[in-house]
């Protein structure tokens, strides 16, 4: 039985496949799947797992399937329905660049908007794993904390761990002298930090920050013996914060793991709550030395 081809930008070198490619990509498998019908995909580098579409027998394929983004009469598209002129050709989920009446290269079109006609993006259906988004907070060198191996070693473990795991990962830098992401104000860092799912952090304010939003904090210390990370969260009460020379990855996926609970979440509002009270003895205090300054 020959089988259909599903392609698409994917399908080819540096021609900026997206998200929504793939999604597409996967929506068509799964309804090629309910027709029954036997399939496999054109992927080109760095995409792994299918077959690269000038090395295949066209005359194995009855079909093929061209999926989402802009189509246009022009290369690499012409040498690819060259390649292919023997199938059937269905388009689904394109934009089509020429007008239909001057080309239409297919046999069956479903497009996402051409001069004839629009219709909804094939990504609303589309159902993705939602993943932890994870705040990168993590430390530079700084000499007067001790040596820089230490510091390097628990921002690359926090890393590793975000990658593990999958975790979709919002870098933030709370340097406002200079910033690395793009920040410029303590709003715009404080904000960021709030929507995180997850703070993974080797600042101190990294973990202050999450924490007074509600955010867990998963901490590491990275001064050698314990520096102020640790004795702020001791503090505060927030037992999620690893010191640098006893981080393992089980002690890492372990605390990831807490800090995605409810009872994490629980925990940090909890703890901001009484950082809150302890701080207002010293406002108190504060304001009577100073009434009393003369």
């Amino acid at each position: 039985m020959k089988k259909v081809r599903v392609a698409g930008w994917f399908s080819f070198e540096s021609m900026g496949a997206s998200a929504g490619d793939l999604m597409t990509r996967d929506l068509a498998c799964e309804w090629l799947r309910l027709a029954d019908c036997p399939y496999d995909v054109a992927l080109a580098p760095p995409f792994a797992g299918g077959v690269e579409w000038p090395k295949v027998d066209p005359r194995n394929y009855c079909h093929v399937i061209f999926v989402c983004g802009p189509f246009g009469n022009g290369w690499p598209i012409t040498e690819f329905l060259q390649y292919f002129s023997c199938c059937r050709m269905i388009g689904l989920n394109l934009s089509m660049l020429d007008p239909l009446d001057g080309w239409n290269p297919f046999d069956r079109l479903w497009e996402r908007d051409s001069s004839v006609r629009a219709r909804p993006d094939l990504a609303f259906p589309s159902r993705q794993p939602l993943v932890p988004i994870a705040g990168l907070v993590l430390i530079d060198t700084q000499p007067e904390y001790g040596k820089k191996d230490s510091h390097e070693h628990a921002n690359e473990a926090l890393r590793n761990l975000a990658a593990q795991r999958g975790a979709a990962v919002v870098n933030i830098d709370t340097r406002l002298d200079t910033n690395t992401t793009g920040l410029s104000t303590s709003a715009q860092i404080e904000s960021l930090i709030a929507r995180m799912d997850v703070v993974l952090t080797t600042r101190l304010h990294g973990t202050v920050l999450a924490i007074k939003n509600g955010v867990p904090a998963l901490a590491v210390d990275s001064v050698v013996g314990g520096g102020k990370i640790l004795r702020q969260t001791e503090s505060i009460g927030w037992p999620c914060v690893l010191p640098v020379e006893s981080i393992t990855d089980e002690a890492l996926q372990r605390a990831f793991s807490y800090c995605l609970t409810s009872e994490a979440r629980d925990k940090a509002k909890d703890c901001a709550s009484r950082a809150r009270e302890r701080i207002e003895q010293v406002r108190m205090e504060f304001i009577e030395a100073l009434a009393h300054r003369g």
